[in-house]
């Protein structure tokens, strides 16, 4: 579990494809002498599991079919700056909001607009997944907590503050970049609950 607050842009430091799956290095500056293998991290706010140190300050993990497919680790290169989140522990504090590290596909930038020293981002979303995305509610991108702006349909808007223009990858993004996105937990919770009271209203 996570809270969508980064704590490191890190970086791709090796990827190496097989038929069924990749295995990929990170690099990091956080503090990884308690890291054991074993442990999730999300990266780019996909849960990933650490399966080897090979450094230092590197860590692999391995990425199956189905996490290349829904992720933009699809067409990743080395050198890439990629957000990362340990997994929390007992007692964290939940400074953003409950992340699973379960991508749920992707989204793409459509616009971005300077505010000051803010930047206003529309995203547009799989139809699929907009349903989940509501005003004032939060999304996860790229592992980021965030809160939505605004709702049109598949389209959505988001504020990004300084601080998070320089603390996660979301600032080097351009017109047209896609991003990890994880909609709302507790909105497929809802959708689940309503769908079995239709049906059994129906059946009366």
């Amino acid at each position: 579990m996570f809270t969508g607050i980064i704590q490191d842009v890190g970086t791709i430091r090796n990827i190496t494809h097989e038929k069924q799956q990749s295995h990929m290095s990170f690099e990091t500056s956080l503090d990884m002498s308690n890291w054991q293998l074993g442990d999730s991290v999300a990266v780019d706010g996909c849960c990933l599991t650490i399966t080897d140190f090979p450094t230092k300050h590197q860590w692999t993990a391995t990425l199956s079919l189905e996490t290349l497919k829904l992720t933009t680790f699809s067409d990743a290169k080395v050198g890439r700056n990629i957000n990362m989140e340990p997994a929390l522990h007992v007692g964290d504090a939940l400074g953003g909001h409950i992340v699973t590290g379960h991508v749920d596909g992707l989204a793409r930038v459509e616009n971005i607009k300077n505010i000051g020293e803010h930047k206003a981002f529309s995203f547009v979303a799989p139809e699929e997944l907009a349903r989940y995305i509501v005003k004032k509610g939060s999304v996860t991108l790229n592992g980021t907590s965030l809160t939505v702006n605004d709702v049109d349909e598949c389209c959505f808007t988001v504020n990004l503050i300084p601080h998070t223009l320089s603390h996660t990858n979301l600032g080097q993004l351009q017109e047209n970049d896609s991003v990890n996105i994880e909609t709302d937990m507790f909105a497929r919770y809802v959708e689940r609950i309503m769908y079995f009271q239709n049906k059994s209203e129906e059946t009366k």
